[in-house]
């Protein structure tokens, strides 16, 4: 069976310095982009920024919550009725 590409930790690593250089890069263009806000915090420097962080992070909370709720044990299917 062939590896998928995402096991070699040079790739992981490689897809965390684009991702960070990619959010580097959309923190600085707010600099040269007029913002439009609707609220007060959206007129805060890198407020998408973090509101992205921050949504992604309580998304993995969550998911991890509900991990460790639905869990079943390795030898579920292996019961007899």
């Amino acid at each position: 069976m062939s590896r998928h590409w995402l096991d070699d930790a040079r790739n992981v690593k490689r897809l965390w310095r684009g991702f960070l250089a990619l959010l580097v890069m959309l923190v600085i263009a707010e600099l040269v982009v007029e913002p439009h806000p609707h609220f007060q915090p959206d007129a805060l420097f890198g407020f998408h920024a973090w509101y992205g962080f921050l949504a992604c992070a309580v998304m993995i909370a969550i998911a991890k919550l509900l991990g460790s709720v639905l869990k079943r044990s390795d030898t579920y299917y292996d019961r007899t009725p």
